[in-house]
C-alpha cells in the first residue's frame, strides 16, 4: 500500500510534473533530498512514462475516434502486433465483454479513419467494430491529480 505522503507526491507529479523539487518541498515539508530519492524510486516501477498530453487539433490532428474491435480468433495476434505498430494509434487496450482491443486513433479527418478501418478490415477478419468519434475532450489525465481528492472511491457527493 502507498503511503499518504508517497500519494501527495504522486498527486503534485499527475498535477504538474514539471513543478521543480524545491517548490514542491516548500508546499509538502518534505526535503528535496527525500523528494529526489523517492522520484527515483517510483522510476523503478510506479512511473511508467515521462511524457506530455498534446492538444492534436493544434498539430493539424482534427479527428480522434474510440474504435472497438472483435477479431477472428486466428486473427488476434497478428493484428494486435499490427495496431501496436501503427503510427496514428495513440492507445492500445486488450478488452474483454466480447471484444479483443480499444483503439484511440488520431487522423487528420475523418477520411483517414476511415481509410484505416477498410485496410484493417481487409487484412484481418474483423467480426465487430464500433467506432466513437471524439467530439469534445471534457476531461483527461485527471486522476490523483488533485492532492485534496479523497484517494479511495466514497461516490459522489
Amino acid at each position: 500500500m502507498v503511503k499518504n505522503k508517497d500519494m501527495e507526491i504522486i498527486s503534485r507529479l499527475r498535477n504538474n510534473a514539471r513543478e521543480s523539487l524545491t517548490k514542491m518541498s516548500r508546499k509538502t515539508g518534505m526535503p528535496v533530498s527525500t523528494l529526489f530519492d523517492k522520484l527515483k524510486g517510483f522510476e523503478n516501477g510506479l512511473i511508467v512514462k515521462h511524457t506530455c498530453l498534446i492538444d492534436f487539433n493544434k498539430i493539424g490532428y482534427n479527428t480522434r475516434a474510440k474504435i472497438i474491435l472483435k477479431v477472428a480468433k486466428e486473427n488476434k495476434k497478428e493484428c494486435g502486433e499490427y495496431l501496436n505498430k501503427c503510427p496514428n494509434i495513440n492507445s492500445l487496450f486488450k478488452i474483454n465483454s466480447g471484444y479483443d482491443y480499444l483503439i484511440e486513433a488520431v487522423f487528420t479527418n475523418i477520411k483517414e479513419i476511415e481509410e484505416f478501418i477498410e485496410a484493417l478490415e481487409e487484412r484481418f477478419e474483423i467480426i465487430e467494430k464500433q467506432t466513437f468519434y471524439i467530439i469534445e475532450e471534457m476531461k483527461r489525465e485527471n486522476f490523483l491529480s488533485n492532492n485534496s481528492q479523497n484517494f479511495a472511491f466514497t461516490g459522489l457527493r
